[in-house]
């Protein structure tokens, strides 16, 4: 089957995900993490990206980020993917390559969904059962959206500014959101959106989008279409 071809939808965030080769890891120590975050700085600045939220787990990546174009955001994953393998290959004296491919990316409809997709990545290492709580995690954005912790990293997007007027607001805002988890149908619509490169967003949405690209955006449904039987009666 061939490549769905990348979209470009400007002013609309990307979740976007890359993986190691066959789920292997690609973090080996704090020290990894920390290089990958100072190098993904410095191409965010160069690429003019906004970064929004963020979580680094053993074998993947989690990146929700606004990119003022396709080949910024292209551009970015090249830059630093390259870099960090270069890095870890002299680091650990191996050879050969790290990441999964291309890396997956979705745009996420901002007043639907945003949020949702803030919670999905910063709650990553607590579905994986490696702390209790977001907060207990350093290689996420949660300290800094929740905690109000510094990180220079980020740029905070206009849905979450609007939880409220002062920081302090919108942070006690923000945890409260965590008190329950993200609704699973709006986890599942994550998931296979991202996975497939398209879009994540309510039908009405994502069907204003298809008329304007001329082209589906929304997630297909798992496995094979049923067969169509001929003759008899339809159904």
């Amino acid at each position: 089957m061939p490549r769905r071809s990348r979209i470009h939808l400007p002013g609309i965030p990307q979740h976007v995900i890359q993986r190691g080769v066959d789920r292997q890891p690609v973090f080996f120590s704090d020290e990894d993490c920390q290089f990958y975050l100072d190098w993904l700085g410095e191409y965010l600045q160069k690429r003019h990206i906004e970064l929004h939220a963020y979580c680094l787990m053993t074998n993947h990546v989690h990146l929700l980020l606004s990119s003022p174009s396709a080949d910024a955001l292209g551009g970015l994953m090249q830059d630093l993917g390259r870099r960090y393998v270069q890095y870890i290959n002299r680091t650990y004296r191996r050879s050969g390559g790290l990441w999964q491919g291309r890396y997956k990316a979705s745009f996420v409809q901002s007043e639907r969904y945003l949020l949702s997709c803030m919670r999905y990545v910063e709650l990553n290492p607590v579905r994986a059962g490696m702390v209790v709580a977001p907060g207990d995690y350093r290689w996420s954005s949660y300290r800094a959206n929740a905690l109000g912790g510094s990180d220079k990293l980020l740029i905070p997007h206009v849905e979450y500014l609007a939880l409220g007027a002062a920081p302090e607001e919108r942070q006690q805002t923000y945890r409260n959101l965590f008190v329950t988890e993200v609704d699973d149908p709006a986890w599942n619509l994550i998931r296979q959106a991202t996975q497939q490169g398209v879009l994540v967003a309510d039908s009405h949405f994502a069907e204003i989008i298809e008329q304007r690209l001329g082209s589906a955006v929304q997630p297909r449904p798992r496995g094979r279409p049923p067969k169509k039987h001929e003759g008899g009666k339809g159904g």
